[in-house]
Parts: structure tokens; sequence; C-alpha cells
């Protein structure tokens, strides 16, 4: 990577398997000699899809604050703090963000569209919405809002507070499966604020 005639070295991991964040803890050399580098971490993705699908993790992060509890304890365990600390005794300055945030959800709000319109249960977009205008917050003329349209006729619904959206067919299910989960996608602070740290090495 060059700018402005000067080169600068670059790097980028990201990480979804366990083998990879020690891997890059063994080759942690190719951070220290990037002039800028990059590394996803995956694992609270991970942890929030786990939530949903796994009866163990459910229970395990059955509140916030059980969520929070899980997600200290892997982070004082992990090769992420393992790397932290190695970047911090070089004098490295890190920056730590997200791509989302994200909310827990609890009550079910249907509606029904076509096969197009789109899955996320914090929003939906598609040509044939039907819904109760009441009950969410919709755009229909998505470019007033600087949304994308897929075509002249697509609106957008978002959902309100710690709504979700389900459809009617089989919404007996979707509720049960999604009820007390944490989704992203909508408009809320929790999601749309992007929170982030600097840290610099004690002098």
């Amino acid at each position: 990577m060059s700018q402005n005639g000067k080169s600068w070295k670059f790097s980028f991991d990201k990480l979804v398997r366990p083998e990879q964040g020690r891997k890059l803890v063994d080759n942690i050399q190719k951070v220290y000699d990037a002039d800028f580098s990059v590394i996803v971490y995956n694992f609270l993705d991970i942890l929030s899809h786990a939530r949903t699908e796994t009866d163990i993790i459910r229970e395990l992060t059955e509140d916030d604050a059980a969520f929070r509890s899980l997600t200290r304890s892997w982070f004082e365990h992990s090769d992420l703090y393992t790397i932290l600390k190695l970047l911090s005794e070089r004098g490295h300055t890190v920056v730590i963000t997200s791509d989302h945030g994200t909310i827990r959800v609890d009550n079910p709000v249907k509606v029904t569209g076509d096969r197009e319109t789109s899955a996320n249960l914090r929003y939906k977009t598609g040509r044939n919405l039907a819904y109760n205008s009441r009950d969410v917050y919709e755009v229909l003329k998505p470019e007033d809002v600087q949304l994308p349209s897929s075509n002249l006729t697509s609106s957008y619904i978002f959902a309100y507070n710690t709504d979700f959206l389900v459809y009617n067919n089989d919404a007996n299910r979707y509720i049960r499966y999604y009820r007390n989960t944490y989704q992203h996608g909508g408009i809320s602070m929790e999601e749309m604020l992007v929170p982030y740290i600097v840290l610099k090495p004690k002098q």
C-alpha cells in the first residue's frame, strides 16, 4: 500500500476459528512489522448466533448480565487478550470497534411478504409487504433517506423498540425460536451507534 509516494506495510486477519487466533499469536511478528493492521474477531457474532441456535448457550446467557459475564470469561482466556498484551508490550496503539450494535428482541410483529422479501428480523424490504403501519416505522421512498432500492416499488419497514418481524406463515415456530435473541439491522440506538475505544500502552 502506498500514499503520497510513501509505502506502508498492511496486514489483515479475520479470526473465526480458535486455531486461527493461536496461529496469529505464533506469527505476531507480522503485526509488529506492519504500519497498519486489521484484526477481525467474530466471537461475539458467533456467540449471538449460538445463543439463538443452541439451548445450552441460551441457558448460559439467560439475560444481558449473563451474556456479558460469559463474554468477559471468554475474553480473559482468549488469544485476543494475549494479542492485546503483546501489542501493549511493544508500544502499539490499538483501536477497538465494531461494524454494528445489537439489541435483544422479545416482541413479535407479524408481517406478510413474497419470496423476494428480505429475511432480517429487524427490517424488511420488498415490493409486496403487508403490515399494520402503526406497528412499524415505514419508509415508502427509500431514496429520501439514502437507502438503496432494488426496484421502483420497493419499500422498507423497521421494527420499533425490542420488536422483531415474523411472517404470518408458521409464525409461532419463529416466535419461539427468535424471542429473547440478539439481533441487528434495525434503527435503534443500540444497533446504529458504533462504539470505539483507543488503547495506548502505559508510559
